[in-house]
Formats: C-alpha cells, structure tokens, sequence
C-alpha cells in the first residue's frame, strides 16, 4: 500500500495562504506541536473521492478537542458575532442553512467523505418527516438554530426575536436531541436585541459567514476571492446556478484544496 504523506503536505502548503479575510494575519510557522497534532490521511475510507469528483482525498483536519461549555459566555454576556474563527489550523468551515433534504445524495457524500458540517434549521427542517436532518445528526453533523420561521430578527421587538430563538432551541431539543449553542439569524439580518435574545436562550455564538458560492464563484464578504484558514462557508441550497447542494460543496472542497486547506468541524472552534 502507497505510504500517504499528508500532514507535510497540509502544513507546508498552509504557509503560503492568502485569501479572503483582511483581519487574518499571515501564516508563518504552525510549529512541530501543531503537526504532531495533524490526524493521518485515511486510506479505504478515501477511495470514494473521486466518485464525488475531488481529485485527491481530503487531508483530514487538525485534532482540536472541542471546548467546553464553561468556556463560553453564559447568560450575562452578549454572545460574539462571528464570519470566521481566528485560527491558524488550515481549515474552513462548512455550513448550511436549511435546504439538505432537497439532495438525498448530500447525505451520502457527507457519509463517504467522513465530513464535518453544520446545519442551521428552522423548524419546518427539523419536524418529523424531513429525516436528512436526523441522518445527518447521526453522521456527527452539527445541529444548529436558525430561528422557529425564517423570519429576519432585525427590527422585532424583544419578545418576538426570543419565541424565534427559544422556541427553535426547544423543538430542535424535543425533535433531535439537540440544544444548540450556535445561532444564525434569518438573512444574516440582526440587531442588539437579537443578542439579548439570544444569550437568554443559551445561545454562546451568532454566525454569519465570510464566503458564499454565486456562479461566478467563491464570493467574500471582505478580500478578494480565495480562502483562508478559520473562513466559515455559507454553502446555500438554492441560487441562480442548477447545480446541487453536492456539487456546490465540491466547489468549495476543490477551491479548498487549491489553498492547502481543510475541513474543520465548527463546533470545536466556537
């Protein structure tokens, strides 16, 4: 069996990122302690990358154990807003806002490439007969609250954006068996009182995101358009294009690879 030399590869290759994120610095040394750090390559696990048209096997993503809740603010603090994680592991972050069970076939790729993701659900997503979402709760997939109905909390007063927020927390825990710690708001749309509301339902962070796919490629919300480590990824289900939540996530897994990075799972960064 060929001998893989990915952690090498990943670290060397992160050096040389530029990207989308102005407030990122630079990449200068991850150091020995972080390549020891590196998991190995999979090997049988990998032979399906092609079939899912990546032309080399994902490099798997640096261990970083997830933190515990008491690291994160509790009721008393605004929760921070967040387009990407101030890391220097090589990874992005690959995310979904509803929109997962219109492509069977996207459970199976996150399966078959063992990737990490999270899904932020509204409750229509999260109601029983919509069972990606359970699939992919089972596959480790991050299970995430994006309000009760979609609809944007900017502007609501406080006790509409709390029933959008606690009430999401409530069903996705009694559907799922999940309690998220991670909000995104409708449209990205939100205002201090939505942080209120939030950090009163327990939530410890808003994300937004810092790339999204349009057709003529990656899009950044700040930079020119490439990746950088800690980008979180808005990988939306719908769009201008034709193309499938599947092949939407390969472009950013291709545009990934070219960069030297990965895929982290968001819920050990946050």
């Amino acid at each position: 069996m060929r001998r893989v030399r990915g952690p090498a590869a990943v670290l060397a290759s992160a050096l040389l990122l530029t990207g989308c994120a102005q407030s990122v610095d630079p990449i200068e040394r991850l150091g020995k302690k972080a390549a020891e750090g590196v998991r190995p390559h999979r090997t049988a696990a990998d032979l399906g990358y092609r079939h899912w048209g990546l032309a080399r096997p994902l490099a798997r993503s640096p261990v970083h154990p997830a933190r515990p809740l008491a690291d994160h603010p509790g009721t008393h603090e605004l929760p921070p807003v967040a387009d990407r994680v101030p890391t220097r592991d090589p990874v992005v972050f690959l995310t979904y806002d509803d929109g997962a069970e219109r492509d069977p076939r996207f459970v199976d790729m996150v399966r078959e490439l063992r990737l990490p993701v999270t899904l932020f659900l509204t409750d229509g997503l999260a109601a029983p007969g919509h069972g990606h979402s359970a699939r992919l709760r089972d596959l480790g997939a991050g299970i995430q609250n994006h309000t009760v109905g979609h609809r944007a909390p900017a502007g609501l007063p406080y006790a509409e954006q709390r029933a959008e927020i606690c009430g999401q927390q409530d069903r996705l825990r009694t559907r799922l068996g999940v309690r998220p710690r991670l909000f995104r708001p409708s449209h990205g749309s939100y205002d201090p009182v939505t942080l209120r509301a939030a950090a009163d339902c327990g939530i410890s962070a808003l994300v937004l995101w810092r790339v999204t796919l349009t057709p003529a490629g990656l899009t950044c919300t700040h930079g020119p358009r490439r990746l950088r480590p800690g980008d979180i990824v808005l990988v939306a289900p719908d769009g201008p294009t034709d193309l499938s939540l599947r092949e939407r996530t390969v472009r950013v897994l291709r545009a990934a690879q070219q960069e030297g990075l990965t895929v982290g799972r968001l819920e050990d960064y946050l």
